[in-house]
């Protein structure tokens, strides 16, 4: 295993210099990743044996009751509950499925099963019947922990998973169920984690589905320090002393998980976790005023709610990172002059995470600019034949493999793999355009590209245009057919209450075509309450394909 003082060291050297110049950065970076590793001993049981009474989550329940988990509550409750997986049969290799919302639980059941050398697999609590039974079966969960309000929907699906053998939740249990809090109350004497490499597996995340069945994203346990330089640079420098991380993001997706749960443990950084039955801005901006977060990775569909609700005077933010859609110029100023700090962007797939960020003080910012290359990873855009597009051109962004961030395999499916992975790059299915400076700016996905009247069209800086007019919060831009153009562009709309329809559409039309283009004019513009989103918040613009 590694050694303590491993730990919560910064990969990146800190400039001495003033502004960090991201050549400089790109240059002096080597990774050092240990070749025997396990994220459970250096994101937990290094620092509990270093300093075991150090505040490592604080949890804030619905009730309003808050609760303290240190290094050394959370070593001492993944070790039992370790010891108790590993007494009824689970092994190194055999899937953990962790059913929970956020809670210190969550993190405890992904400790557990890497001290086993198992596979953690995070599953989102709202999830219906069918989507996970499709998860927990294709893994072949071995084990599920499950909260209370899930453990229901777990328990009918039990007689069709041939390879579950053991559940254990957090609320009341009757047997054949195990409860968590006796198991995490009952000493384990003699228990010892077992060693893993870096390739080992370690996480199973599947991938939101938006086309066909969801994947398995296998991923070794080095993925762990791959997220960390983006994190890094995205955060301020992070970490700082007296830092406190949070996030809104669920930490049943890489979001959640990987850019700031997992983290935070791992660099001793005091994290808070809560959950919102559903988002609440105002709650969430108190939340971060009252417990004095410094750094926060926040999803843009939360910020723009965040930018009409009532900022507390007393924040104390240094940096939000944010990730999923691109943000506009509004949105990076309202940061700064209302957040009273940036907002770093930073791009990545659940394949292939944090690969690439828009950092101020690091480089020019561009609005709606993915950025440049994060150090440590190679980020090309390619065109046809793999040849390197140019400056102005638009191109696929792939990733040199192999990477420490890279998955191992989509699970079961070799086929898929090796598509995803060819001739030596990851391909990420985006296109972007590569600037003269070498910022890469999103264009669109594949199949989100419109076609019109000979123009290739991405939706995203028409939505950002969109969504700069005062009373739009959220934009969708899709292509519809047309039998002259091929397609046309139509907009859907989200607007703030209050906010008056007539004349609107024209006036966006007008604002389209003045901060983008003529031929990106959208040929409609449609009302809309709510705008279909993934579980992680992306517009899932392909649903609204047909309603225009």
């Amino acid at each position: 295993m590694t050694g303590a003082n491993d730990t919560g060291r910064p990969l990146l050297r800190r400039p001495a210099y003033g502004q960090a110049d991201w050549g400089r950065l790109r240059d002096g970076f080597d990774w050092n990743i240990p070749g025997s590793l396990n994220i459970a001993h250096v994101c937990c049981d290094i620092w509990a044996a270093a300093d075991p009474d150090r505040v490592a989550v604080t949890h804030l329940g619905a009730d309003g009751g808050r609760s303290v988990w240190t290094y050394g509550d959370l070593k001492r409750a993944s070790d039992r509950l370790a010891a108790a997986l590993e007494a009824r049969g689970v092994m190194r290799g055999d899937r953990v499925a962790v059913l929970m919302a956020q809670h210190p639980a969550v993190l405890v059941a992904h400790l557990a099963a890497m001290k086993l050398g198992a596979v953690s697999v995070p599953l989102f609590t709202l999830f219906g019947s069918d989507a996970l039974r499709y998860r927990l079966a294709d893994c072949g969960a071995r084990a599920v922990i499950v909260e209370t309000a899930a453990l229901e929907r777990v328990m009918s699906l039990w007689p069709d998973l041939p390879e579950l053998e053991v559940v254990v939740t957090t609320g009341v249990a009757a047997a054949p169920v195990l409860a968590f809090d006796e198991i995490v109350s009952t000493p384990a004497p003699g228990f010892e984690p077992v060693r893993t490499d870096a390739e080992d597996a370690a996480c199973l995340i599947y991938t939101s589905g938006t086309t066909g069945d969801p994947k398995g994203v296998l991923h070794a346990h080095r993925f762990l320090y791959g997220h960390l330089p983006c994190l890094e640079l995205s955060l301020g420098w992070f970490p700082q002393p007296g830092d406190v991380g949070w996030t809104p993001a669920d930490w049943a997706w890489i979001g959640g998980l990987m850019d700031m749960a997992l983290p935070c443990l791992f660099y001793g950084v005091p994290l808070i976790s809560h959950r919102f039955a559903k988002f609440d801005p105002d709650a969430a901006l108190r939340l971060m005023a009252r417990e004095r977060v410094t750094t926060a990775f926040v999803p843009p569909t939360a910020l723009r709610l965040m930018r009409g609700a009532a900022v507390p005077s007393d924040l104390a933010l240094r940096a939000v990172a944010s990730g999923g859609e691109a943000l506009g110029g509004d949105m990076l100023d309202w940061g700064r002059s209302t957040l009273g700090c940036p907002i770093n962007e930073f791009y990545g797939q659940t394949e292939c995470n944090l690969v690439v960020a828009s950092v101020d003080r690091a480089m020019t910012r561009v609005p709606g600019a993915m950025g440049l290359p994060v150090p440590g990873h190679e980020v090309a855009v390619l065109g046809p034949g793999d040849v390197p597009v140019g400056a102005g051109e638009v191109g696929e962004v792939c990733v040199r493999a192999p990477d420490p961030v890279m998955f191992l395999e989509y699970w079961r499916k070799p086929e898929a793999t090796a598509q995803k992975v060819r001739d030596g790059w990851l391909r990420t299915g985006d296109l972007a355009l590569l600037r003269q400076d070498g910022q890469l700016v999103f264009h669109a996905r594949d199949d989100d590209v419109i076609t019109s009247a000979g123009y290739r069209i991405g939706p995203v800086e028409i939505e950002q245009a969109l969504t700069s007019h005062p009373d739009v919060v959220m934009a969708a831009v899709v292509g519809e057919p047309d039998a002259v153009r091929t397609e046309i562009v139509v907009a859907h709309v989200v607007l703030r209450d209050g906010a008056m329809w007539d004349g609107l559409p024209e006036a966006l039309q007008t604002l389209v075509r003045e901060k983008v283009s003529a031929h990106c004019v959208p040929r409609r513009v449609l009302r809309a309450e709510i705008l279909p989103v993934t579980a992680t918040g992306k517009i899932l613009r392909r649903a609204l394909r047909g309603q225009g």
